[in-house]
């Protein structure tokens, strides 16, 4: 299936940070995005490429569709 980690893992968790925020400007964006990766360490990482495999499984019962 084509499920990319990034599609449920790493921009989910990337919502959930910037849930609520607002910015002012371009540099605050860059900011917050700088300190959001900066606070993941490799174990976050290797989570969501463990969780991969399931999720693929997922696609897979659900015939193709996008879960």
């Amino acid at each position: 299936p084509d499920l990319a980690p990034s599609d449920y893992y790493l921009f989910r968790s990337l919502q959930n940070y910037l849930n609520g925020k607002t910015f002012n400007n371009d540099e605050a964006v860059k900011l917050h995005l700088n300190q959001f990766f900066a606070d993941k360490n490799q174990k976050f990482y290797e989570r969501g490429i463990m969780k991969l495999p399931e999720r693929w499984q997922q696609v897979i019962e659900q015939n193709g569709n996008y879960i």
